[in-house]
């Protein structure tokens, strides 16, 4: 006689070896398994990439990977809702002057949002992904944290840091004990198509990572000309839009100078971006906005934490002090380069994320005159 299941729970496959190893993965920990890819961007897939997560190619992995399971599998269009909330966020971002971090509002409006909601549907308790991360109960508090992936090569919990506590009680992440190896090994075992299949590191919706060429070609961006100022106001050249600028961005800046210039600001009120020495790109201290807390509702007066600025930064020690209306002060114990708008602050303490916001123009930016 059968052992009884688990449950009934949804996998986003993105037709990747990661998302196919964790369905495998919950079939084989007795889960009745439903496979869903969501169908994100409608334009010319077929010619940005074959493998992208809303291209054929992609969608025929996850959907061999499903018959090899003998689950079933359902491709959801989502591109509406995709558009809305993560390309108009892309590009208003960047028309701000900022440098936006799509997979972090993917993951929490779409793959734990839109998906939560299709599981709900169908009957089932929880989502699942191949994200490398760990979430585990709180006792004490009933609160579920969210940790770091094992495979600290492979962590992807900065990615997930805005969840709130309804979306992280009814997730599970099966390679969150895993390294990539073991994960490749599964789906070996398990004889799945994607066992061999590289992975793209790129925004799936912007080929070859070229995002000024896509804002400019998906018409979600204008070029507008502006000036090229030093931080003493003086003009140095110009530009066709800060949407295609970033802060600490040294290449295609086409101003000649005796020693590299870096951008150390945008603005965009004025349409100007400002650039300077590389030593200038260095800040103390930031401010964040929109703040998640995921060990508990509201945060101490204080904490001691490692900040990650961006995805592949290594972090730094800091002390947050939280503010009113959602946001918070980080000071910096060791000064960082190109603290960037728009990109996410995610604070540690040691394995545990306890939340973090996103990156707003602080005090001690270099303006120009």
């Amino acid at each position: 006689m059968s052992e009884p299941s688990k449950g009934r729970v949804i996998v986003g496959l993105s037709g990747g070896v990661d998302s196919s190893t964790a369905a495998a993965l919950l079939q084989g920990q007795g889960y009745e398994v439903i496979g869903i890819t969501l169908k994100l961007w409608p334009q010319d897939c077929i010619s940005r990439a074959e493998d992208k997560c809303c291209g054929p190619q992609a969608v025929a992995d996850a959907r061999a990977v499903c018959g090899r399971l003998g689950i079933p599998f359902y491709l959801v269009d989502e591109a509406a809702e995709f558009r809305e909330q993560v390309i108009e966020y892309f590009a208003g971002e960047y028309r701000a002057g900022r440098t936006p971090n799509p997979c972090v509002l993917c993951n929490e409006k779409l793959k734990f949002g839109t998906l939560l909601s299709r599981a709900r549907k169908l009957g089932a308790a929880w989502v699942a992904t191949g994200h490398y991360a760990r979430t585990e109960l709180d006792e004490a508090s009933g609160r579920v944290l969210l940790k770091r992936g094992a495979d600290p090569r492979r962590d992807q919990s900065y990615f997930l840091f805005s969840l709130r506590q309804e979306q992280l009680s009814r997730v599970r992440f099966p390679l969150g004990d895993l390294l990539k190896s073991d994960t490749r090994a599964v789906a070996r075992e398990r004889r799945l198509k994607t066992a061999e299949k590289e992975e793209s590191m790129e925004i799936c919706f912007v080929p070859g990572q070229d995002y000024g060429r896509f804002l400019t070609e998906a018409k979600l961006v204008e070029k507008r000309r502006g000036e090229i100022v030093d931080v003493e106001g003086r003009v140095l050249g110009y530009h066709e839009g800060v949407a295609f600028y970033t802060v600490g961005q040294r290449k295609g800046l086409g101003v000649a100078a005796a020693s590299p210039l870096y951008v150390l600001d945008l603005e965009p009120e004025r349409n100007r971006v400002v650039v300077g020495d590389g030593s200038a790109l260095y800040r103390r201290d930031l401010v964040v906005e929109r703040c998640n807390w995921i060990p508990f509702e509201t945060p101490p007066p204080r904490l001691e934490v490692l900040a990650k600025i961006r995805y592949n930064h290594p972090g730094t020690n800091a002390t947050v002090t939280p503010l009113a209306e959602g946001r918070a002060r980080v000071e910096l114990h060791e000064p960082q380069r190109a603290v960037t708008p728009g990109q996410a602050c995610v604070f540690y303490q040691n394995d545990l994320v306890m939340g973090g916001g996103w990156i707003v123009r602080s005090g001690n930016e270099c303006r120009a005159q």
